[in-house]
Parts: C-alpha cells; sequence; structure tokens
C-alpha cells in the first residue's frame, strides 16, 4: 500500500509543474513515481535533471539493463516494472536477455562487462577491486564511461531508494522474479 498518495495536478508545487508536466507529456501518463516525487521541486527537478543528462550515456540497452540489475539488488519492486517495460519496448531487448540483466549479465559481453561493474558497485557500495575496474575498461570503457557507469548506478539508486520508501501504486505491468544467478 503506497504510503504516500501521488498528488493531483491541482496539488503538485508550482515549481515542479513545468517538470512534471513535461514527463507527462513525453511518456503519455503521469507515473505515480514522479507524481509522488514531485511534492519536493528542490529533490525532484534535481533528479529529472540527473536522469535527463544520463539519459545521454552508452546506448539505451546498456542504461536499461544497468538499471534492472541495480534495481534488482536494491529490491525496488515498482522500478523493475518501469525498467522491465522499457527495456522491452524501448531498448527492445528480449525477454531472456531483460532476466539475464536483472541477475546482472547480458549475451553481449561489453554490455556483460557493464551490467556485472554495475552490480559490483552496489554489491561493494562503490569499493569495488582493482580487477573489477580492469574487466570493464578491458571491455572496451573509457574512463568517462566508467564515471557514467557510476552516475547510473547512484542515480537509479535513488529512484530504488525513493520507490522502496514511498511505495508508490505501480502503474507498469507486474514482472515475476528473476530467480537466482
Amino acid at each position: 500500500m503506497p504510503r504516500s498518495a501521488a498528488l493531483t495536478p491541482e496539488q503538485v508545487p508550482v515549481d515542479s509543474k513545468p517538470t512534471l508536466d513535461a514527463f507527462t507529456k513525453n511518456i503519455g501518463f503521469t507515473p505515480n513515481m514522479m507524481a509522488t516525487f514531485a511534492a519536493s521541486p528542490i529533490a525532484f527537478n534535481a533528479w529529472a535533471t540527473f536522469f535527463g543528462s544520463l539519459s545521454k550515456v552508452l546506448d539505451v540497452k546498456t542504461r536499461d539493463s544497468i538499471g534492472l540489475a541495480v534495481s534488482e539488488v536494491n529490491g525496488c519492486n515498482y522500478c523493475l516494472t518501469v525498467h522491465s517495460f522499457t527495456a522491452e519496448h524501448m531498448a527492445k531487448l528480449p525477454t531472456d536477455e531483460i532476466i539475464l540483466a536483472r541477475k546482472g549479465h547480458a549475451s553481449d559481453p561489453k554490455r556483460d562487462a557493464a551490467i556485472q561493474f554495475a552490480r559490483r558497485i552496489i554489491e561493494t557500495r562503490g569499493k569495488v577491486s582493482d580487477g573489477d575496474v580492469k574487466a570493464v575498461r578491458d571491455a572496451g570503457y573509457t574512463d568517462a564511461n566508467v564515471i557514467e557507469i557510476v552516475a547510473l548506478v547512484a542515480m537509479y539508486s535513488l529512484t530504488n531508494f525513493f520507490n522502496n520508501v514511498f511505495d508508490p501504486e505501480k502503474d507498469f505491468p507486474a514482472v515475476a522474479p528473476a530467480g537466482s544467478v
């Protein structure tokens, strides 16, 4: 049961309204997470800026796969529904690749390295080993890409934590458990 109700359009603070309206126009509806997050214009607009900037890094399959892996580790059911939906419909990942990403892997070796690195960041709270960094670099990622992976992990963790705290009503199709690796 949601711990905080999504705001109605009349309840949205004036400083959150332009950002929320832009998401609604782009997506075609207002996700409950965003309608809840909008209660704090400072946090919501900061997240939206971060999200917008990071939507330009790496490729969509890798970004969505990292979102799936991070959300799985953080146990965020809301985000798993969102990322599973976007991975299928926007990144065009087949179901088996979505499940693999949730388990921290991919069939593509380069994407697999990024996902494994993202998962290691979460599991070690950022205290990855030299070998972890070497593996992602050896897969073809630059230092800038490694920074972008860290930033994606942080951004996805923010929404995971937000959704785990407030538990907004899910507005994307439910997903089955991914099982163990």
